[in-house]
């Protein structure tokens, strides 16, 4: 990856991943077109930022124009994925409470497709179950409103935690901008800064 594909992709990953990436959020995720970043590009990034903070990296989905990127801090899902509504919630999916993490997103990887998304992935990416209940009960319709995700329960709560993701955004957009590296600016992240 050159210096400029790897500053243009820190923008996009800072601009899709910035909750993740700084700890505030489980997961996230983006797409990027084959043409632009390979999947090696990708693998060979992280390499280099996979330690920080517990970030893990996944492609959920390859079709021949784009690749689907899974962002997430592996000790926040796992106490997401835990969570005893959540667990049961999965459950119905076949999801069973023993699987690992990654036998987790091993089933979720072969039920997604770049044209398809299965009704527990707002799970995956933390969005509150209350919500992603509403969604499925509703078929994606009649929400509160619509943010991150399609609010059904708690707009005041959502509303926080939008702006926690925007804020989270601006620091590392606004990082980047100034010369600061993706890296640098994560790991001298302090949850104040925002």
């Amino acid at each position: 990856m050159s210096e400029y594909e790897r500053k243009r992709f820190e923008e996009m990953l800072a601009f899709h991943s910035a909750p993740t990436l700084l700890g505030v959020k489980c997961a996230n995720l983006f797409a990027v077109h084959q043409n632009e970043f390979s999947a090696d590009d990708i693998e060979e990034y992280f390499g280099c930022m996979g330690a920080l903070k517990g970030l893990s990296v996944r492609c959920l989905c390859r079709c021949k124009s784009r690749a689907l990127v899974y962002v997430y801090q592996k000790e926040l899902l796992e106490m997401w994925l835990l969570n005893e509504r959540t667990a049961a919630f999965l459950e119905g999916y076949g999801y069973s409470r023993t699987l690992t993490i990654n036998e987790k997103l091993d089933i979720l990887e072969q039920r997604i497709s770049c044209e398809n998304f299965p009704h527990e992935f707002g799970v995956f990416l933390g969005y509150p179950l209350d919500d992603v209940l509403g969604f499925i009960e509703n078929k994606g319709a009649n929400c509160l409103f619509c943010g991150f995700w399609k609010v059904y329960s708690d707009p005041e709560g959502a509303q926080r935690t939008f702006n926690d993701y925007v804020n989270c955004r601006d620091y590392l957009c606004n990082n980047i901008k100034h010369g600061v590296d993706l890296y640098s600016a994560v790991v001298n992240f302090r949850r104040n800064d925002l």
